[in-house]
Protein backbone atom coordinates (compact mmCIF):
# COMPACT_ATOMS: atom_id res chain seq x y z
CA UNK A 1 0.00 0.00 0.00
CA UNK A 2 1.36 3.37 -1.06
CA UNK A 3 1.99 6.01 1.47
CA UNK A 4 -0.08 9.40 1.32
CA UNK A 5 3.14 11.54 -0.42
CA UNK A 6 4.14 14.01 1.98
CA UNK A 7 2.63 17.40 0.69
CA UNK A 8 5.51 19.67 -1.23
CA UNK A 9 6.62 23.09 -0.39
CA UNK A 10 4.84 25.57 -1.94
CA UNK A 11 6.47 26.35 -4.71
CA UNK A 12 7.96 30.27 -5.08
CA UNK A 13 5.62 32.63 -6.50
CA UNK A 14 7.15 33.20 -9.77
CA UNK A 15 8.33 37.13 -10.19
CA UNK A 16 5.96 39.36 -11.79
CA UNK A 17 7.15 39.88 -15.30
CA UNK A 18 8.15 43.67 -15.97
CA UNK A 19 5.27 45.65 -17.01
CA UNK A 20 6.26 46.16 -20.86
CA UNK A 21 3.90 49.63 -20.62
CA UNK A 22 5.41 50.86 -17.79
CA UNK A 23 9.09 50.11 -18.53
CA UNK A 24 8.31 52.46 -21.65
CA UNK A 25 6.97 55.08 -19.56
CA UNK A 26 10.27 54.77 -17.27
CA UNK A 27 12.74 54.91 -20.31
CA UNK A 28 10.91 58.10 -21.46
CA UNK A 29 11.40 59.90 -18.07
CA UNK A 30 7.70 58.91 -16.52
CA UNK A 31 7.37 57.40 -13.32
CA UNK A 32 4.02 55.86 -13.02
CA UNK A 33 2.71 54.53 -10.29
CA UNK A 34 0.99 50.89 -10.06
CA UNK A 35 -2.69 52.48 -10.27
CA UNK A 36 -1.68 54.70 -13.34
CA UNK A 37 0.14 51.75 -15.40
CA UNK A 38 -2.30 49.27 -14.38
CA UNK A 39 -4.96 52.30 -15.78
CA UNK A 40 -3.40 53.05 -19.24
CA UNK A 41 -3.07 48.96 -19.75
CA UNK A 42 -6.58 48.33 -19.90
CA UNK A 43 -6.98 51.44 -21.87
CA UNK A 44 -5.12 49.32 -24.65
CA UNK A 45 -6.27 45.86 -23.63
CA UNK A 46 -10.09 46.87 -23.21
CA UNK A 47 -10.50 50.15 -25.68
CA UNK A 48 -12.39 51.89 -22.51
CA UNK A 49 -11.60 55.93 -22.56
CA UNK A 50 -9.36 56.86 -19.29
CA UNK A 51 -10.83 59.89 -17.15
CA UNK A 52 -7.83 61.23 -15.04
CA UNK A 53 -8.93 63.45 -12.74
CA UNK A 54 -6.59 65.21 -9.70
CA UNK A 55 -4.55 69.05 -9.43
CA UNK A 56 -3.32 70.61 -11.99
CA UNK A 57 0.13 70.39 -13.09
CA UNK A 58 0.39 65.80 -11.64
CA UNK A 59 1.27 64.62 -14.91
CA UNK A 60 -2.43 64.00 -16.39
CA UNK A 61 -1.78 65.69 -19.88
CA UNK A 62 1.58 64.21 -20.05
CA UNK A 63 0.39 60.53 -18.94
CA UNK A 64 -1.04 61.09 -22.23
CA UNK A 65 1.53 62.17 -24.42
CA UNK A 66 3.39 59.50 -22.82
CA UNK A 67 1.27 56.92 -23.74
CA UNK A 68 1.18 57.67 -27.31
CA UNK A 69 4.75 57.75 -27.51
CA UNK A 70 5.05 54.14 -25.93
CA UNK A 71 2.52 53.22 -28.82
CA UNK A 72 4.66 54.77 -31.55
CA UNK A 73 1.53 56.23 -32.37
CA UNK A 74 -0.01 59.76 -33.13
CA UNK A 75 -1.12 61.99 -30.08
CA UNK A 76 -4.26 63.81 -30.96
CA UNK A 77 -5.31 66.75 -28.34
CA UNK A 78 -8.43 68.50 -28.33
CA UNK A 79 -7.66 71.05 -25.70
CA UNK A 80 -11.70 71.94 -24.02
CA UNK A 81 -12.68 75.64 -23.39
CA UNK A 82 -15.75 77.41 -22.16
CA UNK A 83 -18.01 77.41 -25.56
CA UNK A 84 -16.58 74.65 -27.82
CA UNK A 85 -18.92 73.76 -29.68
CA UNK A 86 -19.29 70.11 -31.88
CA UNK A 87 -19.01 71.91 -35.36
CA UNK A 88 -15.04 73.31 -33.85
CA UNK A 89 -14.05 70.08 -32.36
CA UNK A 90 -14.71 67.93 -35.64
CA UNK A 91 -14.14 70.13 -38.99
CA UNK A 92 -14.44 73.14 -40.65
CA UNK A 93 -14.21 73.68 -44.84
CA UNK A 94 -11.54 75.54 -46.10
CA UNK A 95 -13.59 79.04 -47.50
CA UNK A 96 -10.41 80.73 -48.85
CA UNK A 97 -9.86 77.34 -50.73
CA UNK A 98 -13.07 77.30 -51.90
CA UNK A 99 -13.18 80.92 -53.49
CA UNK A 100 -10.31 80.09 -55.58
CA UNK A 101 -11.51 77.15 -56.85
CA UNK A 102 -14.62 79.15 -57.46
CA UNK A 103 -13.00 81.96 -59.44
CA UNK A 104 -10.50 79.60 -61.50
CA UNK A 105 -13.89 77.47 -62.52
CA UNK A 106 -15.54 80.96 -63.68
CA UNK A 107 -12.43 82.16 -65.23
CA UNK A 108 -12.49 78.90 -67.61
CA UNK A 109 -15.94 79.09 -67.74
CA UNK A 110 -16.68 75.79 -66.10
CA UNK A 111 -19.96 75.60 -63.79
CA UNK A 112 -19.40 74.75 -60.30
CA UNK A 113 -21.80 72.70 -58.10
CA UNK A 114 -22.08 71.95 -54.39
CA UNK A 115 -20.72 68.71 -54.88
CA UNK A 116 -17.52 70.47 -56.43
CA UNK A 117 -17.11 72.99 -53.47
CA UNK A 118 -17.62 70.48 -50.75
CA UNK A 119 -15.03 67.49 -51.48
CA UNK A 120 -12.81 65.78 -48.89
CA UNK A 121 -9.85 67.80 -50.66
CA UNK A 122 -11.83 71.32 -49.00
CA UNK A 123 -12.19 69.75 -45.77
CA UNK A 124 -10.20 70.58 -42.16
CA UNK A 125 -10.10 68.10 -39.91
CA UNK A 126 -10.45 69.40 -36.07
CA UNK A 127 -9.35 67.04 -33.65
CA UNK A 128 -12.23 64.36 -33.15
CA UNK A 129 -12.74 63.49 -37.20
CA UNK A 130 -8.88 63.72 -37.31
CA UNK A 131 -8.70 61.08 -34.41
CA UNK A 132 -11.33 58.69 -36.09
CA UNK A 133 -9.77 59.19 -39.39
CA UNK A 134 -6.59 57.43 -38.54
CA UNK A 135 -5.88 53.79 -40.17
CA UNK A 136 -3.74 52.74 -36.81
CA UNK A 137 -5.44 54.17 -33.34
CA UNK A 138 -3.99 56.94 -32.17
CA UNK A 139 -4.25 58.46 -28.55
CA UNK A 140 -6.50 61.62 -28.20
CA UNK A 141 -6.62 64.00 -25.59
CA UNK A 142 -9.62 65.62 -24.35
CA UNK A 143 -7.64 67.79 -22.10
CA UNK A 144 -9.59 69.54 -19.42
CA UNK A 145 -13.25 68.65 -20.53
CA UNK A 146 -14.58 70.21 -17.33
CA UNK A 147 -13.94 73.20 -18.95
CA UNK A 148 -16.32 72.33 -22.17
CA UNK A 149 -19.96 72.76 -21.44
CA UNK A 150 -22.87 70.34 -20.65
CA UNK A 151 -23.82 70.07 -24.62
CA UNK A 152 -20.40 69.59 -25.49
CA UNK A 153 -20.09 66.65 -23.32
CA UNK A 154 -23.78 65.27 -24.57
CA UNK A 155 -21.90 65.18 -27.73
CA UNK A 156 -18.65 64.08 -26.47
CA UNK A 157 -21.24 60.93 -24.96
CA UNK A 158 -22.59 60.08 -28.42
CA UNK A 159 -19.25 59.79 -30.11
CA UNK A 160 -17.63 57.53 -27.38
CA UNK A 161 -20.67 55.53 -28.36
CA UNK A 162 -20.42 55.08 -31.76
CA UNK A 163 -17.72 56.44 -33.01
CA UNK A 164 -18.96 57.85 -36.35
CA UNK A 165 -20.09 61.35 -36.85
CA UNK A 166 -21.93 63.00 -39.91
CA UNK A 167 -20.95 65.76 -42.61
CA UNK A 168 -24.38 66.64 -44.03
CA UNK A 169 -22.24 67.50 -46.95
CA UNK A 170 -20.18 63.98 -47.06
CA UNK A 171 -22.38 61.37 -45.04
CA UNK A 172 -21.19 59.59 -41.97
CA UNK A 173 -17.92 58.95 -41.48
CA UNK A 174 -17.18 56.16 -39.45
CA UNK A 175 -13.52 55.27 -37.53
CA UNK A 176 -11.77 52.90 -39.11
CA UNK A 177 -9.46 52.11 -35.66
CA UNK A 178 -10.84 53.41 -32.61
CA UNK A 179 -8.49 55.57 -30.74
CA UNK A 180 -7.03 55.41 -27.65
CA UNK A 181 -9.13 58.16 -25.29
CA UNK A 182 -7.46 60.01 -22.53
CA UNK A 183 -9.74 62.52 -21.13
CA UNK A 184 -8.43 64.95 -18.02
CA UNK A 185 -10.57 67.13 -15.90
CA UNK A 186 -9.44 69.61 -13.00
CA UNK A 187 -13.19 69.43 -11.53
CA UNK A 188 -13.24 73.01 -12.59
CA UNK A 189 -16.94 72.37 -12.74
CA UNK A 190 -18.85 68.34 -12.35
CA UNK A 191 -19.08 66.37 -15.21
CA UNK A 192 -21.86 64.09 -15.34
CA UNK A 193 -22.49 60.13 -14.68
CA UNK A 194 -23.10 59.17 -17.60
CA UNK A 195 -19.58 60.36 -19.05
CA UNK A 196 -18.03 58.80 -15.77
CA UNK A 197 -19.85 55.20 -16.27
CA UNK A 198 -18.11 55.40 -19.89
CA UNK A 199 -15.00 55.93 -18.75
CA UNK A 200 -12.70 53.96 -16.49
CA UNK A 201 -11.40 56.17 -13.82
CA UNK A 202 -8.79 57.33 -12.02
CA UNK A 203 -7.83 60.10 -9.43
CA UNK A 204 -4.31 61.37 -9.66
CA UNK A 205 -2.93 63.12 -7.00
CA UNK A 206 0.69 65.02 -6.60
CA UNK A 207 2.97 62.02 -6.46
CA UNK A 208 4.78 60.83 -3.05
CA UNK A 209 7.94 62.42 -1.89
CA UNK A 210 10.17 59.35 -3.21
CA UNK A 211 8.46 58.87 -6.42
CA UNK A 212 8.79 62.31 -7.35
CA UNK A 213 12.76 62.41 -6.34
CA UNK A 214 12.58 59.17 -8.99
CA UNK A 215 11.08 61.95 -11.27
CA UNK A 216 13.76 64.46 -11.41
CA UNK A 217 16.08 61.89 -11.38
CA UNK A 218 14.22 60.48 -14.65
CA UNK A 219 13.88 63.62 -16.00
CA UNK A 220 17.23 65.54 -15.10
CA UNK A 221 19.63 62.64 -15.15
CA UNK A 222 22.84 65.79 -15.02
CA UNK A 223 20.88 67.11 -11.54
CA UNK A 224 23.28 65.83 -8.33
CA UNK A 225 21.59 63.77 -5.55
CA UNK A 226 21.74 66.45 -2.95
CA UNK A 227 20.00 69.08 -4.60
CA UNK A 228 17.53 66.74 -6.33
CA UNK A 229 16.39 65.83 -2.48
CA UNK A 230 16.65 68.86 -1.94
CA UNK A 231 13.99 70.26 -4.64
CA UNK A 232 12.07 67.72 -4.04
CA UNK A 233 11.72 68.09 0.03
CA UNK A 234 11.18 72.07 -0.41
CA UNK A 235 8.18 71.37 -2.57
CA UNK A 236 6.72 68.99 -0.44
CA UNK A 237 6.75 71.37 2.25
CA UNK A 238 5.51 74.40 -0.15
CA UNK A 239 2.45 71.61 -1.14
CA UNK A 240 1.38 71.66 2.87
CA UNK A 241 0.68 75.57 2.90
CA UNK A 242 -2.14 77.59 1.97
CA UNK A 243 -0.89 78.46 -1.21
CA UNK A 244 -3.22 79.89 -4.40
CA UNK A 245 -1.51 77.54 -6.70
CA UNK A 246 0.60 74.77 -5.23
CA UNK A 247 3.94 73.45 -7.12
CA UNK A 248 3.03 70.89 -9.59
CA UNK A 249 5.73 67.59 -11.04
CA UNK A 250 6.17 70.36 -14.14
CA UNK A 251 7.35 73.32 -11.88
CA UNK A 252 9.17 70.65 -9.73
CA UNK A 253 11.28 69.71 -12.91
CA UNK A 254 11.32 73.26 -13.85
CA UNK A 255 13.00 74.63 -10.65
CA UNK A 256 15.26 71.58 -10.82
CA UNK A 257 16.23 72.16 -14.28
CA UNK A 258 16.69 75.88 -13.71
CA UNK A 259 19.23 75.54 -10.60
CA UNK A 260 21.31 72.77 -13.16
CA UNK A 261 21.77 75.51 -15.59
CA UNK A 262 22.69 78.13 -13.18
CA UNK A 263 25.59 75.47 -11.89
CA UNK A 264 23.98 74.73 -8.45
CA UNK A 265 24.62 71.82 -6.60
CA UNK A 266 22.51 72.55 -3.28
CA UNK A 267 19.38 74.98 -2.60
CA UNK A 268 20.53 77.61 -0.26
CA UNK A 269 19.39 81.06 0.46
CA UNK A 270 20.70 83.02 -2.96
CA UNK A 271 19.88 80.19 -5.09
CA UNK A 272 16.31 80.43 -3.79
CA UNK A 273 16.19 83.83 -3.97
CA UNK A 274 16.99 84.14 -7.59
CA UNK A 275 15.06 81.03 -9.10
CA UNK A 276 11.91 81.53 -6.69
CA UNK A 277 9.89 82.45 -9.71
CA UNK A 278 9.97 78.78 -11.72
CA UNK A 279 8.10 77.11 -9.02
CA UNK A 280 5.40 79.89 -7.34
CA UNK A 281 4.15 81.55 -10.12
CA UNK A 282 2.56 84.33 -7.48
CA UNK A 283 3.69 87.34 -5.40
CA UNK A 284 1.30 86.43 -2.48
CA UNK A 285 2.88 82.46 -2.78
CA UNK A 286 5.98 83.72 -2.61
CA UNK A 287 5.59 86.21 0.14
CA UNK A 288 3.57 83.11 2.24
CA UNK A 289 6.44 80.61 1.44
CA UNK A 290 9.71 82.59 1.73
CA UNK A 291 10.10 81.80 5.34
CA UNK A 292 10.05 77.79 5.42
CA UNK A 293 11.73 77.87 2.22
CA UNK A 294 14.74 79.45 4.17
CA UNK A 295 14.46 77.11 6.93
CA UNK A 296 14.45 74.50 4.50
CA UNK A 297 17.82 75.93 2.45
CA UNK A 298 19.34 76.73 5.89
CA UNK A 299 19.19 72.71 6.42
Amino acid sequence: MSQPSEPSAAAPSPMPAPDPLREAFRERGYVAGDALATALRLVVALGKPLLLEGPAGVGKTEAAKTLAAALGTRLIRLQCYEGLDAQAALYEWNYARQLLHLRAAEAGGRPVTDDDLYGPEFLMRRPLLEAISQPTPPVLLIDEVDRADDAFEAFLLELLAEWQVTVPELGTISATARPHVILTSNRARELSDALRRRCLYLWVDYPSRTQELEIVRARLPGISEALAAQVTRAVHALRELPLGKPPGVAETLDWAAALVALHRDHLDEEALRVTLGAVLKLREDQTLARATLERLARG
